[in-house]
């Protein structure tokens, strides 16, 4: 009389763990999807986690990358619970195909996902040099995917998964580095007199990035004119859009600009009036007591402003776009 054998307990738990892990997953980046899109703020002990969000690695395609993650937590979710909703014993041979058919989409999600917050890991310390919360929790939860899905089960080829995993890491690996290929280079007009908006480097602490743009006779009499009739902008030192702004202005108009640091940890910080103006996210215009969201080009200003004066911008006011 032959014994049968047990089923291993991570055998039968594997999936719920996936499950449980990419809803955790799917919560974390859909919350930071939220952020991204209103400007707003993280809930973060540190100012890094906005660093990181505000970040031109953030964004892919023109929409935030934490939305991608979403959808990637959402399918993990999916190929790890569908089989389950087929009865054992009912339907026994359309949950064996879904199972393996399943496991097949888990290995390969679960190695992109692992290839993909291996390069974002190289990408916040060594180039962004920030250290973001919910970018290392992405990171632990794709790894956990990766060997829930090697040791979720009894993998007949030991080499399928090799294959898979050469195949899916490479081709995620390439993807990943065509994307970002361009970071650095955005979108602005092309010309001798183009400038480039987007910082680069690490910002001093409280300060931010310095200002590389000189100004115009328009840019300075905007300025002027915004701080006459009482226009402030808010901002955090740390904020990747503030210094778009800055670059707008250029470094003699924005001195003229009355503006207010909300990040207590900011150089003359009045977060006491951040809050009270309501402040969500950075850079914030508060103009004729109406507030304006997001770096704003200075035609707009001029306009909401009820500017008169000169309006040759030369630093392209719409290379941001």
């Amino acid at each position: 009389m032959s014994r049968r054998r047990s089923i291993p307990w991570i055998h039968k738990w594997s999936r719920i763990l996936i499950a449980a892990i990419a809803s955790c997953g799917a919560l974390t980046t859909g919350y930071l999807t939220v952020v991204k899109l209103t400007q707003g703020s993280a809930a973060c002990p540190t100012s890094s986690c906005d660093l990181v969000l505000s970040s031109p690695y953030a964004t892919v395609l023109g929409l935030p990358l934490a939305l991608f993650g979403f959808l990637a937590y959402a399918s993990m979710a999916i190929f790890a619970l569908i089989p389950l909703a087929f009865d054992p014993v009912k339907n026994k041979d359309t949950r064996t195909k879904l199972e393996n058919w399943t496991w097949l989409l888990l290995l390969a999600g679960a190695i992109a996902m692992s290839v993909f917050s291996g390069y974002l890991m190289y990408l916040l310390f060594f180039t962004i040099k920030a250290v973001c919360l919910y970018c290392l929790a992405s990171a632990i939860f794709s790894l956990s995917f990766l060997v829930l899905t090697i040791i979720g089960r009894t993998w007949d080829d030991i080499g399928q998964i090799f294959f898979t995993a050469i195949i899916v890491g490479m081709v995620t690996l390439i993807g990943t580095l065509g994307i970002y290929a361009n970071v650095n280079n955005p979108g602005a007009k092309t010309g001798s007199d183009a400038v480039s908006l987007t910082p680069t480097g690490e910002p001093t602490a409280g300060i931010g990035w310095p200002i590389t743009t000189t100004s115009g006779e328009a840019e300075i009499e905007l300025a002027r004119h915004l701080t006459k009739i009482g226009a402030k902008e808010y901002i955090a030192w740390w904020c990747p859009h503030c210094h778009e702004q800055k670059q707008l202005f250029g470094k003699e108009a924005y001195q003229e600009i009355q503006k207010i640091e909300c990040d207590p940890q900011g150089k003359d910080s009045r977060p006491d009036l951040c809050k009270a103006a309501g402040i969500q996210g950075y850079p914030t215009w508060e103009i004729n007591g109406k507030l304006y969201s997001n770096v704003q080009s200075l035609e707009k200003l001029a306009q909401v402003s009820g500017y008169q004066g000169p309006r040759n911008f030369k630093n392209f006011p719409d290379a941001f776009k």
